[in-house]
């Protein structure tokens, strides 16, 4: 992982759009602060798509997608997207999976839910559950007392063992049935809401993240940046992050930010 001091000012300038992860990466410590939530709002009003790509429950995404200054809204690790298109006044949602496919899907994933939580005292059922559409999360940091990643380890054996996918984050393991991820999903959204074929126009846009969860999209873009606290987690990270900036949480959001609106701004091509 490079500094972001050594991302190049002619790359900066071409970039057309920021994704970017929210839990510990836009907030910190749990919080959302207002210079983090206003570098996205700089970002849309100088005409960057914004979007982020979080393992956050369909409730509050339906929020975000409609009240937040971005494009749309990735959600639980790429099960689904939400765009508010304002001319219509309509929120336009697309899942990767069909309803039938996400009601079996639910019956199975509660059958893991019990088995989980006995099996790894200390953990619990995250608080934001009852709003989502196709995952299960399970707190192993967020509203319990911390336990070793070795636990958050053996919550994603688990699911895995029953055939599910499961992806860690800062705070929660995420556990799901199907075979998307948030790179999937972003690619979808890309091509269906921006007319981008992300494959071919990766240059032109960054993502910001923090955790072994935004692995895809580390490896995915060449402009992939982490928040400081990304370096909790080298060496666990199946793909890192090319250049990491130097605040933690929203405050190293905001740093992603200002470097690219400043070479925009300067006129660097």
């Amino acid at each position: 992982m490079r500094d972001l001091a050594e991302f190049g000012p002619e790359s900066a300038s071409r970039i057309r759009g920021v994704f970017c992860d929210i839990d510990d990466t836009l907030t910190t410590e749990g919080r959302l602060p207002a210079d983090a939530y206003g570098a996205l709002e700089r970002l849309h009003e100088a005409g960057l798509v914004v979007a982020p790509i979080t393992g956050r429950p369909a409730g509050w995404c339906d929020m975000i997608a409609r009240f937040w200054p971005v494009t749309g809204v990735v959600g639980e690790n790429g099960a689904f997207y939400f765009a508010y298109d304002q001319a219509t006044r309509k929120m336009i949602r697309v899942f990767a999976a069909s309803a039938e496919e996400r009601r079996e899907n639910r019956r199975r994933l509660t059958e893991l839910e019990r088995r989980i939580v006995q099996e790894v005292p200390g953990s619990a059922v995250s608080a934001d559950q009852q709003y989502r559409e196709a995952d299960l999360a399970i707190d192993f940091c967020e509203d319990v007392p911390a336990l070793p990643m070795s636990d958050a380890r053996r919550i994603k054996q688990i699911f895995e063992q029953a055939g599910a996918v499961a992806k860690i984050s800062s705070i929660h393991v995420n556990g799901w049935f199907g075979r998307y991820d948030k790179l999937s999903m972003t690619r979808r959204f890309a091509s269906e809401r921006l007319g981008t074929d992300l494959d071919a126009e990766k240059l032109a846009y960054a993502f910001v993240g923090d955790s072994p969860n935004d692995a895809p999209m580390f490896g995915f873009f060449p402009n992939s940046f982490g928040v400081a606290n990304v370096m909790d987690f080298q060496g666990q990270i199946d793909a890192e992050p090319v250049f990491v900036a130097r605040s933690r949480g929203g405050r190293g959001f905001v740093e992603v930010a200002d470097m690219i609106l400043a070479n925009r701004r300067s006129g660097v091509v």
